[in-house]
């Protein structure tokens, strides 16, 4: 330690000056040739096709499927720059931006396609209207053939993974959130995925049980998929009747081996669902959901002290602007800016990727259990997930900007 020492000692000012005089003289031999361009190098070239910051696609085909919901089969848009689709693993989404009304709002939508589907240069999204719903209305009743789409890369980490999940799944589904079973389904009859699927498909009724004909046929080519659909209000040979409880997936898992549950749909499902799967005794890895954002109702948990009537005045600080709107106590902060036309980042607006995280600068929140996704550091120094925050009292946070690539 005192060798080290002495020699830190005589490394003199002028031994540090003689250091920086030969690079200077190194730099100034150097050519004075432009700097290529990042995307000349082939590694860079790769990465930023395989996960761009910004799809630009235009809608190839819209197939109706009832009044209330369609798919639409979504291209590359080479005119804006996008000449392929990003590759992407079954169970991922991507978050479409939407201007209605001259407001920015962003929504995520799970990918209904195979990944092997992109090499033909099509995606699909396949859209539920929602009651009230401001996204899904705008895109069921003004896109068209040839309307331009601006979406993020693939997202999420609803997929299946050999080392944490067993080798059969028993998929939930209920309504739209057929979507991502569907893309796992083509991606095992394609090879691209090796496990089995059993999808127990909740449904009002069978004329609502969207791509069942498809998955008929999967399943008739490939043993390891097996569709179960569900009817709440119907009772018809072949289909089960009623909700999907716990005594209904012991019947269709496996009885001498683990196996994963996978949940896509609404959150009243997941809500019923939820408590079943309890019962079961399941190791929690093995138990996955897909959430898509804010079907999120305060007042239903126990731990909810607010006065849901209540309306606040929240305080948003973005870009070196400032603010203030009303809040109601059972609206989101994010949607609250949204409904003000303020831009502000999410993508899985269900507590879980971190994207809108905000710094809480005054005020009162409350954030469900349930879906509260923020790091412990996140917690002691203030910061939120707006997404799945509401507010308690009047409130100010620091959002950071939509980024410039989206």
């Amino acid at each position: 330690m005192m060798k080290e020492k002495r020699n830190v000692e005589q490394f003199s000012r002028t031994d540090f000056l003689g250091i920086m005089t030969g690079r200077l003289k190194a730099m100034a031999t150097g050519p004075n040739a432009p700097v290529p361009d990042l995307l000349s190098y082939v590694p860079n070239r790769l990465a930023n096709e395989l996960h761009p910051g910004v799809q630009y696609l235009k809608v190839k085909e819209i197939i109706a499927h009832s009044p209330d919901m369609k798919s639409f089969i979504l291209a590359p848009d080479a005119a804006r720059g996008t000449r392929s689709l990003a590759w992407f693993s079954a169970g991922q989404y991507i978050v479409i931006l939407l201007n209605v009304d001259g407001k920015i709002i962003s929504r995520p939508y799970s990918i209904a396609s195979s990944p092997r589907d992109t090499l033909d240069g099509t995606l699909r999204i396949t859209v539920k209207r929602v009651e009230g719903g401001i996204a899904s209305g705008h895109m069921l009743d003004t896109w068209a053939v040839g309307t331009e789409i601006v979406a993020s890369a693939p997202l999420g980490d609803f997929t299946y993974e050999p080392l944490r999940d067993a080798r059969t799944v028993i998929g939930i589904a209920g309504g739209s959130g057929i979507t991502p079973f569907r893309a796992f389904a083509k991606a095992i009859t394609e090879g691209d995925e090796d496990f089995s699927l059993v999808l127990l498909y909740g449904s009002r009724t069978k004329a609502d049980a969207v791509f069942s004909d498809e998955f008929a046929a999967m399943a008739e080519a490939d043993p390891r998929i097996k569709l179960v659909n569900v009817l709440s209000e119907e009772k018809i040979k072949g289909c089960e009747h009623g909700f999907i409880t716990a005594k209904l997936i012991k019947k269709y898992a496996p009885k001498d081996a683990d196996y994963s549950i996978f949940l896509c749909g609404p959150q009243a499902m997941y809500d019923f669902a939820d408590k079943e799967i309890a019962t079961l005794g399941i190791r929690r890895k093995f138990v996955r959901h897909e959430l898509f954002g804010e079907y999120f109702h305060p007042e239903r948990n126990a731990d909810y002290t607010g006065d849901i009537q209540a309306t606040y005045k929240l305080t948003v600080r973005i870009a070196g602007t400032e603010q203030t709107v009303d809040c109601p106590a059972d609206t989101s902060l994010l949607r609250a800016m949204e409904q003000a036309g303020i831009e502000a980042p999410s993508d899985c607006r269900s507590g879980r990727c971190g994207w809108c995280h905000s710094q809480l600068l005054s005020g009162e929140v409350y954030v469900p259990e349930s879906v509260d996704g923020r790091r412990l550091a996140d917690k002691i120094y203030g910061y939120i997930h707006p997404c799945c925050t509401f507010p308690l009292s009047d409130v100010t946070i620091d959002v950071p900007p939509m980024p410039h690539s989206r």
